[in-house]
């Protein structure tokens, strides 16, 4: 799989991708890691790529031509058509685990990460797939949110963790229960030493009987659903 990050930062990649998990999909050729700088397509020779707002308003926005010059190169070095070029961007939808999922059997992923106040609408308009937030606050840019989108993805590549199944026992991974397919949180999990200030593992999990851990490890995820319910419907409640 190829990434491709378009940033007015690119060192700003260089120490997260350094280490761990991600770092050694680079290493393995899992996924080819390409950070480009938007300010080599500037529109003149002083790296302009932003100007000021028709309108009015507070900061800069990155103007189009960039942009647009940018995708142009990039989408020349891999033709396919399993490609997705996402914007992250304050307004964009919540990312999830189930687009991290859907995303990692690409063949080619580019993010668009923007700094100042942002970018020309015709960007998100005309030369992007979809706009992506990772939560509901705002950042100087979008460089640490396509860390974040990075890592999600590459850690679902076959080949990338260490057991094949690691990711689809995990948070938000889609699992059936009573046959419905969810998505929610992990079990809780423990490790040596049994008891810790008090607190003890549960006994079912020394017991060492798999269909009472599977019934066990089931009955937390569904006490949690309910928790999240119960929390939902008071919140409602509040509002009314």
């Amino acid at each position: 799989m190829k990434i491709d990050v378009l940033t007015l930062f690119p060192k700003m990649f260089d120490s997260p991708f350094g280490e761990s998990i991600v770092k050694r999909a680079i290493k393995n050729k899992i996924i080819e890691l390409k950070i480009y700088n938007l300010r080599d397509w500037a529109i003149d020779s002083y790296g302009t790529v932003d100007d000021k707002p028709f309108g009015g308003g507070v900061g800069m926005l990155i103007r189009p031509e960039p942009v647009y010059e940018a995708l142009k190169k990039i989408k020349s070095e891999k033709k396919t058509n399993k490609r997705k070029i996402v914007l992250m961007s304050a307004r964009g939808k919540k990312f999830t685990q189930e687009m991290a999922e859907n995303w990692s059997k690409l063949d080619n992923l580019i993010i668009i990460a923007g700094h100042y106040e942002g970018f020309d609408q015709r960007i998100a308009d005309f030369m992007v797939d979809e706009e992506i937030s990772i939560g509901d606050y705002v950042l100087t840019g979008g460089e640490l949110p396509a860390m974040v989108v990075i890592d999600a993805v590459t850690r679902l590549l076959p080949g990338v963790l260490g057991k094949d199944e690691s990711s689809s026992q995990e948070s938000w991974s889609e699992i059936e229960i009573d046959g419905k397919k969810i998505r929610t949180k992990e079990y809780p999990q423990y490790t040596r030493p049994r008891e810790f200030m008090g607190k003890s593992v549960p006994e079912v999990l020394i017991g060492g009987d798999p269909k009472k851990i599977k019934a066990w490890q089931i009955e937390q995820i569904k006490n949690d659903l309910e928790q999240r319910k119960s929390k939902q419907s008071n919140t409602k409640k509040g509002h009314n």
